[in-house]
């Protein structure tokens, strides 16, 4: 597939976390499963991430997926907080 284009899996859970983190400034979802949408890498750079540790980063977007999570194989989860 185009390295533009993104698949509804992707995309929605794209539209999910930008209205959880409505304070971010870069949210990147990439199917890494190959467009089956059984495993997805997420990277998130927000600003209610500051003065977090990771895992509690970590736990605030299972949260916010928690509905997709249910039909997934696997999450990789890669946050941080604007420099």
């Amino acid at each position: 597939r185009s390295f533009a284009s993104q698949t509804d899996g992707e995309s929605r859970l794209a539209r999910v976390l930008r209205e959880k983190f409505p304070r971010a400034s870069a949210i990147k979802v990439v199917d890494i499963s190959g467009g089956c949408g059984a495993m997805y890498e997420i990277h998130i750079k927000s600003e209610e991430f500051r003065e977090k540790r990771t895992v509690q980063q970590h736990q605030m977007v299972n949260q916010a997926l928690s509905e997709e999570i249910k039909h997934m194989h696997g999450l990789r989860i890669f946050t941080s907080a604007p420099e």
